[in-house]
C-alpha cells in the first residue's frame, strides 16, 4: 500500500488547526469519538473519486500554504454512503516534517511521490510562508 497526501485549503487553516492541529496533541479540542479513543478526520465527497489504498499505520501527509507540513499515521478509513474519512488518532503519534520542494495545493488525494530521506524537521510548520 502506500502513503496519502491531502491538502488543507487556505481558507480552513486556522480552523484546522483549532480543531486539534497535527503534532501538538495539547491543541485537540473536536475529536470525533470513536470506540472511546479521540480521532480526527479528513473527509471526502466520493464525486467519482476511487478510494486510497492505503492501510492503517501508514501515512497521511498534510500539505497546506504550497508546503508540506507534516504527517500522522492512519487509523481507520470509513465509508459512508456518499463520502468517506481518513481517521488519524491523538496527534502524539503526528510528525512536523516538510521536503525542501514547494506543493500546490489540490483537490483529493495523491500518493506520497518523494522518498522518505528527503523529509526534515518543520518546527515552523504552523505559521511559516502562512498569510492569514
Amino acid at each position: 500500500m502506500s502513503d496519502v497526501v491531502v491538502t488543507v485549503p487556505k481558507r480552513l487553516w486556522a480552523e484546522w488547526l483549532e480543531e486539534g492541529d497535527l503534532a501538538e496533541p495539547s491543541r485537540l479540542r473536536h475529536p470525533a469519538p470513536r470506540r472511546g479513543v479521540l480521532e480526527y478526520q479528513y473527509e471526502f465527497r466520493f464525486g467519482g473519486r476511487r478510494l486510497p489504498k492505503i492501510e492503517n499505520g501508514e501515512r497521511v501527509y498534510i500539505v497546506a500554504w504550497g508546503r508540506l507540513r507534516g504527517w500522522a499515521p492512519l487509523e481507520d478509513l470509513v465509508i459512508g454512503r456518499s463520502s468517506f474519512s481518513l481517521i488519524r488518532g491523538p496527534g502524539d503519534h503526528a510528525r512536523a516534517v516538510t521536503v525542501t520542494q514547494p506543493i500546490s495545493g489540490f483537490r483529493g488525494w495523491r500518493y506520497r511521490w518523494w522518498d522518505l530521506n528527503m523529509e526534515h524537521p518543520f518546527p515552523g510548520w504552523k505559521t511559516e510562508g502562512v498569510a492569514l
